[in-house]
């Protein structure tokens, strides 16, 4: 930005000031919208519409303008779309006229008015009275260039929202989709609810959480990194079937396909098993493409997904069989196992499993594959510490992740509702990693209780608004994504 500019909108104010008791009025209120408009009107002739006579009064950001001595085009952009102003030195008071002269674009105005059609067939207001409601001392991005980078696309997201309509609609379809996520959930008899973000204890999945200290409470608190435990809780006190949609944190890397706080949904249902959930999921995701964009398809990086049959479902070992080449006897023998992991430049610790090191190789060397839709089961255990194990192989749990364009969208699993077993899985969690991820008593003695089978289910939102509207990057369907400090 030019620092004169600024200046010279600075300027702008403080005459404004000078001149007039209130600069930032407050009481102009606005009857209809820009696309209410079009809806209804723009197939109405000139002549129809002359007839009609109708009045609005609309509010909106400047985005254009053209001033041709006493006639002048200005174009707005409100909150659901652009219209048309015209604004004649004849129509309004000689002193509005002066005033709107001097209106930059990016200034926020309240436009009283007759509904008509250029001799183009454009739809427009015949301006009777305009007024300054916002004075934007800074300018907005040139319309030719836009934002300079998509860093500043994040840090300044309010002038992406303002230049860059199909930001506007992402952003809009992602509140549709939770919207309609949560009907979805509310018309089968799932009751929502919420549970703790700040926690006396850091549980429910694998990951590295952000601490924080309570002072009157002298104690170390964590930002939640899933609402598992709690939830599963409220199974056991009697709900049948619970959701909720919420915040976690997890304080760990940055990709393109993952945010350090991002939107789950984890849902739980008793006297139900992870078959159950797939099924579940599938509907859901179905629901979701014919609910908001008409088709049982999804387009993504170039090419059409079809989602209208049941997805395919694969074991771990078998996808990493299939992908990698090679023979299955491989991933059951520790010694070949790890022979082949370090022959891939997977690194091995010490006190792996064959369990560890499969799902290293799958995460690592697998999933970028896994384009069409598909779940993965038959997880091993020892990357399973809160999955039910399996009635007839008790190496691997009753889990699933499902995958779609190369990433996962979501993980679940037959509840482990053993509360002993739970117990030495805890412990087992611990003595492997260098965080002491499992240590919650309460859930234990809660377990003590009684689960009843239980299936849980949790979806990455960002990730599935990623997939829905083919977005690249999680940056881009999170309003004000994490990012690293400037220097």
């Amino acid at each position: 930005m030019k620092e004169s500019e600024y200046l010279i909108r600075k300027n702008k104010l403080n005459n404004l000031r000078r001149k007039f008791k209130i600069v930032f009025p407050n009481n102009f209120k606005h009857n209809t919208y820009s696309t209410i408009l079009y809806k209804n009107y723009l197939n109405k002739t000139r002549n129809e519409l002359e007839e009609l006579n109708i009045y609005v009064k609309i509010t909106g950001r400047i985005i254009n303008k053209r001033v041709m001595g006493k006639a002048s085009f200005v174009i707005i952009k409100d909150t659901k779309g652009k219209i048309q102003i015209y604004v004649a030195y004849s129509n309004i008071s000689h002193e509005q006229y002066k005033l709107f002269k001097d209106f930059d674009l990016g200034d926020i105005i309240g436009v009283e008015g007759i509904l008509f059609k250029t001799n183009s067939g454009e739809l427009s207001i015949k301006c009777k009275s305009i007024i300054l409601l916002t004075k934007a001392i800074r300018p907005l991005p040139s319309k030719f260039h836009g934002l300079s980078s998509r860093d500043k696309c994040y840090r300044q997201r309010y002038l992406d929202l303002i230049i860059n309509d199909k930001v506007c609609k992402l952003f809009h379809d992602r509140s549709l989709i939770i919207t309609k996520i949560r009907d979805f959930m509310i018309k089968r008899n799932f009751i929502e609810v919420e549970t703790p973000i700040l926690q006396v204890n850091s549980g429910g999945a694998i990951a590295r959480p952000f601490i924080t200290y309570h002072n009157k409470l002298h104690t170390k608190m964590y930002l939640r990194i899933a609402p598992e435990l709690y939830l599963k809780q409220l199974i056991i006190g009697g709900f049948e079937k619970v959701f909720e949609i919420g915040k976690n944190f997890r304080n760990e890397g940055l990709s393109p396909y993952h945010n350090p706080e991002f939107t789950m949904l984890e849902l739980y249902m008793a006297y139900a098993n992870y078959n159950d959930l797939i099924f579940l999921l599938e509907e859901l995701i179905r629901t979701l493409a014919i609910t908001i964009f008409g088709d049982q398809k999804i387009f993504l990086n170039q090419k059409y997904i079809n989602i209208s049959k049941p997805f395919t479902r694969m074991s771990m070992k078998d996808a990493i069989c299939y992908y990698q080449n090679i023979d299955i006897n491989s991933l059951e023998d520790l010694n070949l196992i790890t022979q082949l992991a370090k022959s891939i430049n997977i690194k091995v610790h010490k006190n792996w499993s064959i369990g560890h090191i499969q799902s290293e190789i799958f995460d690592k060397k697998v999933t970028h594959n896994l384009i069409e839709p598909i779940f993965i089961t038959d997880y091993p255990i020892e990357v399973s510490p809160l999955a039910r194990r399996n009635d007839d192989n008790s190496n691997i749990t009753d889990r699933f992740e499902l995958f779609i364009g190369g990433y996962e969208i979501s993980n679940g699993f037959s509840e482990l509702n053993d509360a002993e077993e739970q117990s030495i899985r805890f412990t087992q969690q611990n003595l492997i990693s260098s965080e002491n991820y499992y240590n919650n008593q309460d859930y234990i003695v809660a377990l003590e209780h009684g689960l009843p089978p239980t299936a849980g289910l949790g979806i990455g939102i960002d990730r599935l608004i990623m997939l829905l509207t083919n977005s690249k990057s999680i940056r881009d369907v999170i309003l004000f994504p994490t990012l690293r400090k400037k220097l």
